[in-house]
């Protein structure tokens, strides 16, 4: 069966489509530093990331198939993004309708979207209202899940998000279900690097240090910088991974080893997420990458819901 990635990003929801059985025909993104990260790793030569925004791809030029991804920006509807929602000013909630679009013209048999927690509250309610109504317009049965990595993935990072299903056929729907919690095996000393890492990652010698080294005592956890204070995640995985992690924001997880205190790196965020330990991490800024990886998804959680829908299709 065949799926269409929008959204793109750095591929995770590609990684697990594919490593479900599914068959990508076209990739999009806008975010140019993001194809760096993806064509490194998972592009393919019938399948190359088109750079560019959603609004100009005209639906004739995207092959058939019949799954449509798509993780579609949740900044304007997270907390981090000050929850603006459709009426988001740089236009980002919108793009919600040209999925609409993209569904209306191809008419897939199912489609799977993702975005944050907040979306199931957002504006009392009525974004997710507007949302199955335009879905359930087309003729699509709808049902959505909030699941946390930690209980769904094997991954020990507490990041909640809600998955949005739809399917055309009645039976498909029916059958299909979310996946059932598992036992969280892997610790957040399994997605730390075992290497050393470069001096750059510690706070040792920066200004924050000073307001830090008080709070930060124990190994073996996570804490973070709060902007005014630190706060240990006591539950002994890693926070949810944001997109503003490398540019000052206020969810810069930290670590303290023999050598001191330090954030951790991209390659770590990379694990939290679920991606495989060949993926490959370009040479562009490390902000880049902390925005690309916590943009992303958790694959595991991700091939588990594609495995249950393409049993639901199969059936």
């Amino acid at each position: 069966m065949k799926f269409i990635d929008l959204f793109a990003g750095i591929g995770g929801i590609k990684i697990a489509f594919e490593n479900a059985g599914f068959d990508c025909v076209f990739s999009n993104d806008f975010d140019k530093n993001s194809k760096i990260t993806f064509d490194l790793n998972v592009r393919k030569i019938s399948n190359e990331m088109i750079l560019g925004d959603i609004q100009d791809i005209k639906t004739h030029s995207i092959p058939d198939f019949d799954i449509l991804c798509g993780g579609f920006p949740c900044q304007p509807f997270s907390v981090a993004g000050y929850r603006q929602g459709f009426e988001d000013e740089r236009g980002r909630g919108n793009l919600f309708f040209d999925i609409i679009r993209i569904l209306k013209d191809k008419k897939p048999r199912a489609f799977l979207l993702e975005n944050v927690k907040n979306l199931k509250t957002h504006d009392s309610g009525n974004t997710i209202k507007v949302i199955y109504q335009e879905l359930e317009k087309l003729g699509y049965k709808v049902k959505d899940q909030v699941l946390n990595s930690m209980e769904y993935g094997n991954l020990p990072q507490n990041r909640e998000r809600i998955y949005i299903v739809g399917f055309l056929e009645k039976k498909s729907f029916d059958d299909f279900k979310f996946p059932e919690k598992i036992l969280l095996t892997k610790t957040i000393r399994n997605c730390l690097e075992n290497k050393e890492v470069d001096d750059k990652y510690y706070y040792n010698d920066k200004p924050l240090y000073e307001k830090i080294k008080n709070d930060i005592v124990k190994k073996n956890t996570i804490y973070q910088w709060r902007r005014k204070y630190v706060r240990e995640n006591k539950n002994n995985v890693c926070p949810t991974l944001t997109a503003n992690m490398g540019m000052g924001g206020h969810n810069v997880p930290l670590v303290l080893n023999g050598k001191g205190i330090r954030k951790i790196t991209p390659r770590e965020c990379a694990n939290f997420q679920g991606f495989p330990k060949k993926y490959k991490l370009p040479n562009i800024a490390d902000s880049h990458l902390y925005k690309q990886f916590g943009n992303s998804v958790s694959i595991p959680v991700i091939e588990r819901i594609a495995e249950n829908i393409k049993s639901a299709l199969i059936k």
